[in-house]
């Protein structure tokens, strides 16, 4: 008999839902027909006037800056050029005597197609992913004996036009404090981080409760996602643990 309720997938797959722009849209629309009405009404002001004075185009020369420059950020300094390497060894090791969860396979990557497949409407969120710069994605967890399933994944942005990065990781946290019977806190260090406890387990006749908790931050244009599963109730230093040993390492 399994531990886990049918359905119930103990990678951290869980079902997300993403509301996405429509809000925005309509603040946008309605921005754009001010601009147009403030724009003929301005026109019609300017047409009565006299020309306005253009200033000259010579500008005095700026003195230019003496001394020798700031020297370069060394690689543990610039996030970026840490964040450029190999994405994977930027996440937690596993702790000893833990085994390779059955379910993780692969090289350490999940690709665009599987990370879509996490949500709850895999469809939309592919096409939110390749609009939002979807680039990469690492990924490892890991089963401590019978008491718990970790997942951790770094999901990276290219952000060209949007720091997708924070929007995800506030989706994340939108949902995870949406669901009822949830405890939550910061995670010291950094900024935005937050961690939740889910004390109602998902339950289902013949089959033991599942517990869960979660954790997500992020930096730079990595989106940081935890998840830890059990049969018992997550302590609230299991995930934080995580959250804060998981941070550090970016």
């Amino acid at each position: 008999m399994s531990d886990t309720p049918d359905g119930a997938d103990v990678s951290g797959r869980r079902g997300r839902g993403r509301p996405r722009g429509r809000t925005t849209l309509l603040i946008a629309g309605a921005v754009v027909l001010g601009l147009v009405a403030g724009t003929c009404t301005g026109y019609l002001i300017q047409a009565d006037r006299e020309p306005t004075k253009l200033p000259s185009l010579s500008q005095p020369t700026l003195p230019q800056a003496k001394g020798p420059a700031p020297e370069p950020l060394s690689a543990a300094q610039d996030r970026q050029v840490k964040t450029e390497g190999d994405l994977r060894k930027l996440l937690l090791t596993k702790p000893k005597g833990a085994k390779d969860a059955d379910w993780l396979g692969g090289d350490g990557w999940m690709d665009l197609a599987a990370y879509a497949d996490s949500y709850e409407k895999p469809e939309e969120v592919f096409g939110d992913l390749v609009g939002d710069g979807f680039r990469r994605a690492a990924v490892t967890g890991w089963t401590e004996g019978s008491a718990y399933t970790v997942e951790l994944r770094l999901v990276q942005f290219r952000q060209v036009e949007t720091v997708a990065a924070a929007d995800y990781c506030e989706n994340n946290q939108y949902w995870a404090e949406d669901e009822e019977s949830t405890d939550s806190w910061p995670v010291p260090g950094t900024g935005n981080g937050m961690a939740y406890v889910h004390r109602k387990a998902d339950t289902k006749p013949g089959y033991l409760p599942l517990y869960s908790a979660e954790a997500h931050a992020w930096r730079g244009d990595v989106s940081v996602e935890i998840w830890v599963y059990g049969s018992k109730s997550i302590p609230k230093k299991k995930i934080m643990d995580l959250a804060e040993r998981q941070m550090e390492r970016l």
